[in-house]
């Protein structure tokens, strides 16, 4: 028998070992059991910190719709099909024991883990919660559709409707009429930011004895028809978004031609473009004719490539900083929101997510911090100048040809070379100044071509000897051909052991015309900052241009050296050519020219940045904004940056958007008034303030954009404006009483006008004006206060108070970070955060710069001489009532005039206009 147990054992040991790894192999043949496998596991290590009872970063783990949305990540928890990309798994197997799940509590086993993503692999299987969803929505006031309620009885003018019933409810009464001098400065500065010259002062006041209402009105409307409207609002917007003309970075290199972004803003307030235009135009406004415009979305500070460097990690953050600074621009100027809180994780306050945010980006993902040339209308006033420009430049052109057909054009980012066109396969360009930095070499065919046959799209090839290499090739010759300026450049030096000098060839793919050149080291330099010491603007200086023809033969066709010698004879081509130079620089100053208002790159597929970390990129998602407020626009990723940009322009202006109108409309209220119905202008969420007044900002809102008074214009900024100063409200005193005091000390209610210190730019402007030596020019380049300095150097205030700075303050150059040694004292802002209001602060040294500095005492003694000029008589009591006029639109009374001739007796009467100008009554509106 034995011989028959013994394989019949064998075989049930086989059996045995079959059967129990079957058995071993049995549970990956069933689905995971929620309820019985997954559900212990989470509620034994998981359920204590995010549970119903205050989960922790949001995320509960009882409830399958959350752990699908995610916490506040971001990042789904769970993702069914792909455990792989599921944010709980990624925690539970982190090695960071700050990162690890669950926090204060031994790890997850293995086997638990496996278990958890085998049960997402399988679809996250969850009894009586597969068709449950997360319903987004928010009760924020701010996000809730703006509902125009109805005014309250009692006051002819809505908005005084409204605070006069609260102040009713509060127990308070409102203050009397202010008097006529108080109302003229008021209004001036609150709307021209200039004080009323004594002469309109005093015609105002003979008028306001006669007609109180109607004195006032037409000055109201006469200062909002005044082109110096536009400059004190302008500004107002300018501070919002922080603009500068400088980038703010460890160099703070100037941004050249920003300003035409500043005209802009000028021409648009002055022109009362509506407020849904003006916004659509700074967001899309390369296809409207109106590209400086775009000036908006690259206002804020960024790092330039050569501070950034080479290497990739560093562009790719350098370049999610810059969209960050996009983000802060859009979301506080338009839509009163700090979506950049959205940029790691979902926003902590606001219903807001990380998806949103990246959403966001994807809209302006073609935009890029630089210069172009900004896409302008027939009839904008750049083109219009620059026809009348290019007929003269022309006409020097065709008197240099009747001299000769070779000639060079300094164009100041490149120079022009001319000469006779011909027929050619090829070009040589043989250098003669030993050293040669080319960033691009463009070739052009007959004088109104501007297709440049030299860019490698043409199929043209370009080489030169091999030995010119330089730092192991670190300088390639394609560089000339590939239409980038900048930096990356090629560059060659004599080559002594074969004694030759550099030299470029270039082959074109068919026979073409060639009749000039372009050159340059640098273009992006020249175009993007200015005002840097350089040694060298041009890195080439002597060459000759060759042509292979097209029967291969070379022919000489032009040789700088031999035109250079050519002027120095000939007085009239030389004449021409420097014609030409001046006219190139009416161009830039005029004309449409490269101007920091950004460039244009192609927009790529946006992920959401797990953390905020370009290096950890994670879902893609599509153009659009935040969805709690029905933020998707309806285009793809293949969408062009214009289309994105209108489609977002669409949405922010449509006036079911809930924030677009109560934002801007309580903006232009704190303006007014000087503080906002929400004081926290810039963030509406609820981290902000709540409206003081919740119905009347509705009311406003809904007036600003879809207005009920009869003939109003939708949006219009300056029916608006005039609507809140004709107000009760508005034309108050400002005098405080006893009961007002006790009850709403800071006027809150408005019961009466609130006085406020005026804006750094007021005090100066009026001093100017004063003086009479206000330069009223509109618009055009920044006046200088600062040095010429290295790349890397500091700005320093050289002339802050000379004659050619004596025009209003709005165009004095604007470096982010820099203080001009007189006004920042006054909370003028850096320009390096956005800036929904200013901070009024009280420090001595504002006191000693208005006594003492060179702009003030300068300004005094102009000041005196004009009113010992202007004075009826010539008695000092006359000339101190003019001084008086002059400052504060009033004559002294005679305590005044008293103090005033002691002092002017002893130290002069430039004295006594630097005390004036210290005054509670010029720097204070009324």
């Amino acid at each position: 028998m034995s011989h028959l147990i013994s394989p019949f054992i064998a075989l049930m040991k086989n059996f045995i070992l079959l059967t129990g790894g079957f058995l071993a192999f049995m549970p990956s043949l069933f689905s995971v059991d929620y309820e019985k496998q997954v559900q212990p596991i989470l509620e034994a290590n998981c359920i204590d910190c995010h549970g119903a009872d205050k989960p922790k970063a949001r995320l509960r783990v009882d409830q399958r719709p959350v752990l699908l949305q995610g916490g506040d990540s971001g990042s789904p928890a769970i993702i069914p099909g792909s455990p792989e990309k599921s944010h709980l798994i990624e925690l539970l197997k982190s090695k960071d024991p700050d990162e690890r799940m669950p926090r204060k509590a031994d790890p997850l086993s293995d086997k638990e883990i496996a278990l958890l993503e085998k049960w997402i692999s399988e679809g996250a299987v969850w009894p009586g919660q597969m068709n449950a969803k997360l319903e987004l929505k928010t009760d924020h006031w701010a996000f809730q559709p703006v509902k125009r309620p109805a005014v309250p009885e009692g006051a002819k003018h809505p908005v005084d409707a409204f605070l006069n019933a609260r102040m009713t409810t509060e127990g308070l009464e409102p203050n009397a009429p202010a008097d006529g001098l108080s109302l003229i400065r008021r209004a001036s500065i609150v709307l021209t930011g200039l004080p009323p010259e004594p002469a309109r002062a005093k015609k105002f006041l003979t008028d306001f004895s006669k007609d109180q209402d109607r004195a006032y009105f037409e000055l109201v409307d006469e200062l909002l028809n005044s082109p110096h409207f536009g400059e004190r609002w302008a500004q107002h917007w300018l501070d919002v978004i922080r603009w500068a003309e400088t980038n703010g970075s460890e160099s703070n290199l100037y941004r050249k031609l920003a300003w035409v972004y500043r005209d802009y803003v000028i021409r648009a307030f002055n022109q009362d473009l509506p407020y849904d235009r003006f916004v659509t135009e700074q967001l899309a406004g390369d296809g409207m004719g109106t590209g400086e415009a775009l000036g908006f979305l690259v206002a804020g500070p960024h790092v330039p490539a050569a501070t950034v460097g080479q290497e990739p990690s560093a562009i790719r953050q350098a370049r999610a900083d810059r969209m960050d600074e996009i983000m802060q621009t859009v979301g506080a100027s338009l839509m009163g929101v700090s979506i950049s809180c959205a940029r790691c994780h979902n926003h902590k306050f606001d219903p807001v997510s990380i998806q949103d945010y990246y959403s966001m980006t994807a809209v302006f993902q073609d935009i890029e911090f630089g210069s172009r040339f900004p896409e302008f209308s027939k009839d904008h006033p750049r083109k219009i100048n620059a026809q009348a420009i290019w007929k003269e430049i022309s006409k020097n052109r065709n008197t240099i040809r009747a001299h000769t057909n070779v000639w060079e054009e300094d164009w100041g980012a490149y120079k022009e070379f001319h000469w006779k066109p011909v027929e050619a396969i090829g070009l040589r360009v043989n250098f003669r100044s030993g050293y040669v930095g080319l960033d691009e070499l463009e070739i052009f065919g007959l004088p109104t071509d501007n297709v440049n046959l030299a860019h490698q799209s043409q199929g043209t090839k370009v080489w030169t000897d091999i030995a010119f290499a330089q730092q192991g090739g670190r300088f390639p010759v394609h560089r000339v051909i590939d239409g980038k300026f900048g930096t990356q450049r090629w560059q060659a030096s004599y080559l002594k052991q074969k004694k030759q000098q550099p030299w470029l060839e270039f082959s074109f793919k068919k026979p073409v015309t060639v009749g000039r050149m372009r050159l340059s080291s640098n273009r992006e330099y020249y175009f993007e900052t200015d005002y840097l010491q350089q040694k060298n603007k041009f890195n080439f200086d002597r060459f000759l241009v060759s042509v292979k023809l097209p029967d291969g033969s070379w022919q000489e066709i032009a040789s700088i050296s031999q035109f250079r010698k050519f002027m120095e004879g000939n007085k009239v081509v030389a004449d021409a050519v420097g014609e030409i130079s001046n006219l190139t620089y009416r161009f830039s100053e005029e004309g449409p020219r490269p101007s920091f208002v950004g460039s244009f790159i192609k927009p790529v597929v946006t992920h959401v940045f797990h953390r905020g970390s370009p290096e950890n990129p994670r879902d893609v998602v599509l153009p659009g904004a935040p969805k709690i407020l029905a933020g998707e626009l309806g285009v793809g990723n293949d969408a062009s940056g214009l289309a994105r940009r209108s489609r977002f322009a669409d949405w922010v202006t449509d006036v079911s958007n809930p924030l677009t109108a109560r934002v801007m409309a309580n903006r232009i209220w704190h303006h007014v008034f000087g503080a906002g119905l929400v004081v926290t202008g810039g963030d509406f969420g609820r981290a902000g303030a709540l409206p003081s007044h919740p119905e009347l900002l509705d009311w406003i809102a809904a007036e600003f954009s879809k207005p009920s008074r009869p003939n109003g214009t939708p949006w219009s900024m300056k029916e608006f404006i005039r609507l809140l100063v004709t107000s009760d409200t508005f034309r108050r005193s400002s005098q405080p009483n006893e009961q007002g005091m006790n009850k709403d000390s800071t006027a809150a209610l408005l019961w009466r006008f609130p006085p406020r210190r005026v804006e750094a730019e007021v005090i100066r402007d009026g001093i100017l004006l004063a003086s009479g030596k206000l330069d009223r020019k509109l618009g055009g380049r920044s006046y200088r206060i600062h040095n010429v300095k290295k790349t890397y150097a500091q700005w320093e205030v050289v002339n802050n108070h000379g004659p050619e700075t004596w025009r209003r303050m709005i165009y004095q150059e604007r470096m982010r970070r820099v203080d001009d040694r007189i006004f920042t004292a006054f909370d003028f802002p850096d320009c390096g955060q956005v800036r929904a209001k200013r901070p009024v602060s009280t420090t001595p040294l504002q006191a000693l710069n208005l006594m003492n500095s060179d702009f003030v005492v300068g300004q005094s003694a102009l000041l005196a001489e004009r009113a010992q000029k202007e004075a009826v008589g010539n008695g000092l009591a006359e000339q101190v009532g003019r001084c008086f006029e002059l400052l504060l639109s009033r004559q002294p009374n005679g305590a005044e005039l008293k103090a005033c001739l002691e002092v002017a007796k002893a130290r002069g009467l430039a004295v006594v206009c630097r005390a004036l100008i210290n005054s509670n009554e010029f720097a204070f509106l009324p």
